[in-house]
């Protein structure tokens, strides 16, 4: 072990421990797994599982496999399959030539449990469903099954039948043979194989039996070599379970599981059952829709890998579970794109502005930085002329306290270009406004105020003549309520019906043609935006990533 290891969190510090002379694991490679199950798309949660299993490998010079957990058919599916791959390739990890499927060792999985039936561990149990639950007991009661003590030859016969589809469904399970009285309910002879005539993605019609969870997840481990095993907390009452089923076959490794607290985000639902009623009732564009909770749709909303990254390793490691806020997440995005994201200038809501004095005809340019944060980004050019787009609400036809933008015999900045003082503005038939007129100060080229007057407010703009028409897409919270899934709510009532307002006909800077998803930028004084996989060259569309401040507490 790497003497520049230092131990941040308890997992590492466990690790430190094995990897040491004398531990369970000295000279051995650290070895974890990544292991999804195939039934739907990652979401920010897996995240922070993947961030923990890679990067625990990656801190100690080990490896890490990705493995398809795909011993329940059900509802698993090629298209997650590729879109897990994607995922985690998107946030920067790697598997190399690791890549295994849970389903590979179904052959070893039933070799093992004949061996436990063999050895009296393990025995082939009638009771339905309904009358294991009846037979479950309590905590001063043991359970029971009239079915425990069946000759080893005979669970053996009947095993072999249930493999070969003699059973129907329900009518028959594989028990493992441990303690009908343990204070772990996990431990009351658990099933460890169960009916289940579902043509599987992978193995087709091969088996009609399937194993349980508890029981694949501590072999897929051992046959693949894995020294720790990490796991979210709702797995540490079934460690037991997985120790008895590694220490009772003749597993070629022991791995040691390793539990941490599941990631909880407020304002969002991370039940991958409920995203999928989600997107399968139309509540929401797909699983890429950018006010899913899914990587895919982080991604195309405009979150960036490195922005993942910081926020699963600021919010850390624990033992205990908790709900950190979404604008934190929001926050570690903020922080990367500020670094990062070129700026630019566009305008929502556009209304004409109209410099009288400016002459008609000219068009003159200004350079301008790309990014104020990297001077590697260079500049680029804007152009300015008479007539302009401003925000509709960066005008008042009168003052109004605290408001230093355009009313009429106010002076205001144009971002990097001039000094222009109101004079009026110009309605329709409605009385809406639809012209704003001002004189600008030749004297302020840049901005600038020789003279030394102050000019509180300034506005960004874009040059009617030199600008691009774009379609932009602003995203606030799918859900109203900041836990919408707890006790007997019903996540569904809770449906923010502002939760996406799309704005066409916005105007900006022509410096962003050629452009492709996911690029990013900050659009000054509104935040930051990416383009979106439905922008064509002709007809841009942008979604917003996050805005320029966290407004979380003022809400």
């Amino acid at each position: 072990m790497s003497e520049e290891i230092i131990s941040t969190n308890f997992i590492t510090d466990f690790v430190v421990e094995d990897t040491a002379e004398g531990g369970a694991y000295e000279g051995k490679k650290v070895h974890t797994r990544f292991p999804p199950e195939p039934n739907g798309y990652l979401h920010i949660g897996h995240a922070k599982a993947i961030c923990v299993d890679f990067g625990t490998a990656e801190r100690f010079g080990g490896i890490c496999n990705l493995r398809m957990d795909d011993t329940n058919p059900t509802k698993e599916d090629v298209e997650y399959v590729d879109a897990i791959k994607e995922d985690i390739h998107w946030l920067g990890f790697d598997w190399d030539d690791r890549f295994y499927f849970a389903s590979q060792y179904f052959d070893d999985m039933y070799g093992f449990a004949v061996e436990l039936i063999r050895k009296g561990l393990a025995y082939v149990c009638e009771l339905t469903p309904e009358q294991m639950r009846e037979n479950r007991g309590d905590l001063t009661t043991p359970a029971t099954s009239p079915y425990r003590d069946r000759p080893v030859e005979e669970s053996l016969g009947l095993f072999e039948r249930m493999k070969n589809g003699e059973f129907p469904d329900g009518s028959m399970t594989l028990r493992a043979k441990i303690d009908l009285a343990s204070g772990n309910f996990n431990m009351r002879d658990p099933v460890i194989y169960r009916i289940n005539r579902i043509p599987h993605h992978r193995t087709g019609d091969k088996w009609c039996i399937y194993p349980m969870y508890d029981f694949a997840h501590p072999i897929e481990d051992a046959m693949e070599g894995i020294t720790h095993s990490l796991c979210t907390l709702e797995f540490e009452a079934h460690r037991p379970l997985y120790d008895w089923v590694i220490n009772n076959i003749t597993a070629p490794c022991k791995p040691r599981q390793i539990e941490f607290a599941r990631l909880g985000i407020n304002n969002t639902v991370m039940s991958k059952r409920k995203l999928r009623q989600l997107v399968e009732d139309g509540y929401v564009a797909g699983w890429d829709d950018p006010r899913m909770p899914t990587l895919c749709g982080l991604r195309r909303r405009g979150y960036t890998p490195a922005a993942i990254r910081s926020f699963c390793e600021r919010i850390g490691v624990t033992k205990v579970n908790s709900t950190v806020e979404y604008s934190f997440l929001e926050n570690c995005l903020r922080d990367d794109l500020n670094e990062n994201a070129q700026r630019v200038m566009c305008v929502l809501d556009p209304v004409r502005l109209v410099i009288t004095n400016y002459p008609e005809g000219k068009t003159e340019s200004f350079e301008v930085e790309n990014n104020p944060q990297r001077e590697e980004d260079g500049t680029r050019t804007i152009t300015f002329s008479r007539e302009l787009y401003i925000e509709a609400g960066d005008f008042l036809e009168e003052k109004v306290k605290g408001y230093n933008r355009f009313y009429p015999g106010n002076e205001v900045r144009l971002k990097s270009a001039y000094i222009v003082k109101c004079t009026g503005c110009e309605k329709d038939e409605n009385g809406k406004v639809t012209t704003v007129f001002a004189e600008y100060d030749p004297e302020t080229r840049g901005g600038d105020t020789p003279d030394g007057r102050k000019v509180r407010g300034t506005v960004h703009w874009v040059n009617t003549g030199d600008c691009i028409e774009a379609e932009v897409r602003l995203y606030d919270n799918l859900f109203t309520d900041p836990e919408p899934d707890t006790g007997d709510k019903n996540f569904l009532d809770y449906i923010n019906p502002e939760s996406l307002r799309i704005m066409t006909g916005c105007k900006i800077e022509s410096s962003v043609k050629g452009a492709e998803a996911p690029k990013s930028y900050q659009f000054m004084r509104l935040g930051y935006f990416c383009i979106d996989s439905d922008s064509k060259p002709d007809a841009l569309v942008f979604n917003r990533s996050v805005s320029l401040k966290d407004g979380f507490k003022k809400k």
